[in-house]
């Protein structure tokens, strides 16, 4: 009975969910069934006897898988063509309220030992002599197998060897094998890597050398449009300082003598041009604005400084800007504006009239050399006028062919528009 209770047991175990097992017997349950019960049988039987809660679930397992008995034993009601031994194991793990009885009934069954008489013996001696001369038969035929099988192991066994030997020497081959391709992509990604960055050296040069040609290409194209400018400018200068010239001679339109020339009298002395007049001059200051393509440079802070002293440097900018947009409207003349830029404290809001150029110094240059570059930029030839009160600025502008106005020129003109 416990033999079948364990069986039972151990059938029922594989069924159950993993939670619902016991941690002992957890390891069993991805058993065979045969094999779960036979190893499982010295850890299940105690469970099954303290664990009553694993029992009941057991139980409610088994029932299920035989209904029909289960449910006869769990009611009480009799089977009497039942196995006493099977009635009892359910009882065992269903545990109604008479189970201990049928325990006790499966425990009192006799065992049948039928009487032997001398035909069963004589019959069970020739069964036993024919046995043992099959057996010697099979034992014969056994042997004779196990011999062949043996040779043939010997045989299987001599393949073996050779087969690993061979398969020996084949994994060497393929390790050697395997290092020279290894080494050989060791050199291949060597040399890709190597043409690789000599092919980026080559694209930055490349690079480099399309950047410089188009540099140059600009930088002499400027020059070409720079040089065309200052031809132009130059060109204008002389036919307008050409014409200028003849009005102010009073020269005839054309080279014949008119008749009026043969008309005795004395003629008026030419005015002077005012060139040896002072600098703060208005005059000499409305002459060189009427040149041709004149080109007027005022140094910013050093007229606004000395026309507006008290008001703000924004105001003085704004305030100078404005006035030479009036005098650019009535004289048509260039004017460039330089102020320093050191003395900027943040960005700068100014909005120059039409035909006013503004510049600041650029970082770590002071004024009077943007001024003059600006003269330096200009023709041979093209008058440029220089407003600064600047000692050194005037030196060095009239050296480079300009001419130098005070800044009170410039105030008393302004004044006056």
């Amino acid at each position: 009975m416990r033999q079948r209770v364990l069986s039972l047991a151990a059938q029922a175990l594989g069924q159950l969910p993993a939670t619902d097992i016991p941690a002992p017997l957890r390891r069993f349950a991805s058993f065979a069934p045969a094999k779960r019960a036979k190893l499982s049988a010295s850890v299940l039987g105690p469970i099954l006897e303290t664990d009553d809660h694993f029992r009941r679930l057991t139980a409610f397992q088994v029932r299920r898988e035989h209904p029909e008995l289960g449910d006869a034993v769990a009611e009480g009601v009799p089977v009497p063509a039942a196995d006493p031994v099977e009635v009892a194991a359910l009882a065992y793990l269903l545990r109604p309220d008479d189970w201990e009885q049928h325990v006790a009934a499966a425990a009192q069954v006799p065992v049948e030992n039928p009487r032997a008489d001398s035909q069963a013996v004589s019959r069970l001696t020739d069964q036993l002599d024919q046995a043992r001369t099959e057996t010697r038969q099979v034992r014969e035929r056994l042997r004779e197998q196990v011999n062949e099988l043996k040779a043939e192991n010997v045989t299987l066994r001599r393949k073996l060897n050779e087969a690993r030997q061979r398969i020996s020497g084949l994994q060497t081959e393929l390790e050697q094998r395997t290092e020279q391709a290894e080494t050989a992509d060791e050199r291949v990604d060597a040399a890709r890597a190597e043409v690789e960055r000599e092919l980026r050296k080559l694209r930055a040069r490349i690079t480099e050398l399309e950047a410089v040609e188009h540099a140059a290409r600009r930088t002499a194209g400027q020059e070409r449009e720079l040089a065309t400018t200052r031809t132009r400018l130059l060109l204008d200068t002389l036919l307008e300082a050409a014409s200028g010239l003849r009005r102010e001679l009073a020269l005839p339109p054309g080279g014949e003598l008119r008749p009026a020339d043969t008309v005795a009298g004395s003629e008026p002395e030419a005015a002077p041009v005012g060139r040896t007049a002072p600098e703060d001059d208005p005059a000499l200051f409305d002459e060189l604005l009427s040149l041709p393509q004149v080109h007027l440079i005022i140094d910013g802070y050093n007229v606004t400084k000395t026309a507006w002293p008290t008001s703000p440097l924004h105001s003085q900018r704004q305030r100078l800007v404005t006035a030479l947009g009036a005098l650019v409207a009535q004289r048509r003349v260039e004017v460039t504006v330089v102020f320093d830029g050191a003395e900027l404290s943040g960005p700068v809001q100014l909005n120059p009239p039409r035909g006013v150029r503004v510049r600041f110094s650029p970082a770590g240059v002071i004024a009077d050399e943007v001024i003059r570059q600006l003269v330096r930029a200009e023709p041979p030839g093209r008058p440029v006028v220089v407003v600064s009160t600047d000692r050194e600025v005037a030196e060095s502008i009239i050296k480079l062919g300009a001419r130098s106005l005070s800044a009170t020129s410039l105030i008393s003109r302004i004044a006056r528009t």
